[in-house]
C-alpha cells in the first residue's frame, strides 16, 4: 500500500500549453503571444507583474476548467483572455501540482499557491461572475530556472519541494 506522499509523486501524463497571455498594464487588454520568456529576476519578459520575491510570477489556468466555467455563466465558452492568467494548460492537475517544481518548456516553476478570482471576474461577466470562477482559478508560481515557454510544451513535474 501506498502512502499518499508517494501518490502524489505520480502522473499519468504530461500536460501541454493551449494558450499564452500577456499583461503588458494593469487593467489593460490581455496580448496574446506564441511564446514567453520566464526569468526569476523579472518574472515573465512584457508582463506586468515583475517582482524577485513574488509567488505570483506566473499564473496557469486549467483548460478542462473553462467549459466548467462557461457552463456556470450560462454561455457556450471562454475566451481565455476574460480570466486574465499567463497559461492555460490540458492534460496534467494543475492542484497536483502542490508542493512540486515543473518543467514548462525550458523553464523550471514552482507551485506557490491557487490563484483565486478578483473582483474583476464580476465586471468581465456580471453578476456570480466571481462565484462561477471559484474554485477554478488556477495556480501561481514562481520562476526557479528561466526559460522559453511556448505553445505546444509539455509540463512535466520535475521534483518534490522540501515543505512538500
Amino acid at each position: 500500500m501506498q502512502t499518499i506522499a508517494q501518490l502524489t509523486r505520480h502522473f499519468h501524463q504530461h500536460g501541454n500549453v493551449s494558450w499564452i497571455g500577456i499583461r503588458p498594464e494593469r487593467r489593460g487588454d490581455i496580448e496574446i503571444v506564441n511564446s514567453i520568456q520566464v526569468t526569476p529576476l523579472g518574472a515573465i519578459t512584457g508582463d506586468r507583474y515583475k517582482s524577485q520575491q513574488g509567488k505570483r510570477q506566473v499564473t496557469l489556468i486549467q483548460g478542462e476548467h473553462l467549459p466548467a466555467v462557461a457552463s456556470m455563466l450560462g454561455i457556450d465558452e471562454i475566451d481565455p483572455a476574460l480570466l486574465r492568467r499567463n497559461i492555460v494548460v490540458n492534460g496534467i492537475n494543475l492542484l497536483a501540482l502542490k508542493g512540486h517544481q515543473f518543467m514548462v518548456g525550458t523553464a523550471l516553476l514552482e507551485y506557490t499557491g491557487l490563484c483565486h478570482p478578483c473582483s474583476r471576474m464580476e465586471e468581465v461577466f456580471g453578476v456570480g461572475g466571481y462565484n462561477a470562477v471559484r474554485g477554478h482559478g488556477g495556480i501561481t508560481a514562481r520562476v526557479i530556472a528561466q526559460g522559453i515557454i511556448r505553445l505546444g510544451d509539455s509540463i512535466s513535474v520535475s521534483k518534490l519541494n522540501s515543505d512538500g
